[in-house]
């Protein structure tokens, strides 16, 4: 487990063969509890090919020096990470 936020990943590999590459991230909030957006891609398995972008929101709580994962919410398509942008753009500017 990772003892700074900016360690943190979701790559994910088995066997040496990396599953889930992440391709970016950025830090949302730091502290006890750590917010953090990722952008990665899956292999395909038949194909052996990465898929499309994905996105992730990853929330970690820090206990004894080291960052544990707490929740995860995936966004499941770019239709649907627009949406969001769209919904977030609309109620800030309300404001």
């Amino acid at each position: 487990m990772a003892t700074d936020a900016k360690d943190l990943t979701i790559n994910y590999d088995e066997d040496g063969t990396l599953l889930v590459k992440e391709l970016d991230k950025e830090i949302l909030s730091k502290g006890a509890w750590t917010t953090i957006i990722f952008r990665y891609k899956d292999l395909n398995r038949s194909t052996r090919e990465f898929g499309p972008d994905k996105y992730t929101i990853r929330r970690y709580q820090k206990l004894k020096g080291q960052y544990l994962p707490k929740s995860k919410f995936n966004i499941s398509s770019k239709a649907q990470a627009q949406k969001i942008v769209e919904a977030l753009n609309r109620w800030i500017s309300e404001e």
